[in-house]
């Protein structure tokens, strides 16, 4: 779900910790251009009133009583696959950030991360990008220049696997373009033929199918 011009980013929060929550809410609620009506301190109760309120971007916990945020992005991603998830979390961790990929995140943020920063990793993934703090874009890096035991992958052309590494850093198309010294068209296409591949409609799905080869 993207955003449209001269409309505020719909933001919904998720998450048990009240202090935190409420802080954050205020924090985007009274950012311009930013709408915050609603947040949930329970993940069941997200899944039940989320599907109506349609936001644009979702912060999720991922630690929390009953239901952890991963599972809870699981079932809200089956009844509203267009919504975008950033996981919002205190976990600098290699395989809560996999699985939540896996799961239908679009973006794992910590919940350190300054306000400002915090607000444009909102945007970005409202407009369709994928964001990821720093460290753990680093640790997605190391995993695909790591040289796997056994390879299952479809067949990537060097271009396409640079693609993808660019895709795992949260980069849009034309922040790839420049670092790779082509046209945006070319890095349109080049996602097309990725996405082919990997039998994905979207980049957050292309990274989390290319990690569980």
């Amino acid at each position: 779900m993207t955003t449209t011009p001269n409309r505020d980013i719909l933001v919904s929060l998720v998450d048990d910790d009240n202090a935190f929550r409420d802080s954050l809410r205020l924090l985007i609620d009274g950012s311009p251009g930013f709408d915050c009506p609603v947040a949930f301190a329970q993940p069941t109760r997200a899944l039940e009133e989320l599907p109506a309120l349609r936001p644009d971007v979702v912060l999720m916990d991922i630690k929390m009583p009953k239901m952890s945020g991963i599972e809870c992005v699981r079932q809200l991603k089956k009844v509203l696959p267009e919504v975008n998830v950033m996981m919002l979390t205190l976990y600098e961790d290699e395989d809560l950030l996999f699985q939540s990929l896996r799961a239908g995140a679009s973006g794992y943020v910590l919940k350190r991360t300054p306000p400002a920063k915090l607000l444009e990793s909102i945007r970005e993934i409202a407009g369709g990008a994928a964001t990821i703090s720093g460290k753990m874009a680093r640790l997605l890096v190391n995993y695909f220049q790591s040289p796997p035991d056994a390879d299952p992958r479809p067949a990537f052309s060097d271009r396409e696997e640079e693609i993808l590494r660019t895709l795992a850093g949260g980069l849009r198309n034309k922040e790839i373009a420049s670092k790779l010294g082509i046209s945006e068209h070319t890095v349109r296409s080049h996602l097309r033929n990725i996405y082919e591949k990997l039998q994905v409609d979207s980049r957050a799905e292309a990274v989390a199918k290319f990690l569980d080869r």
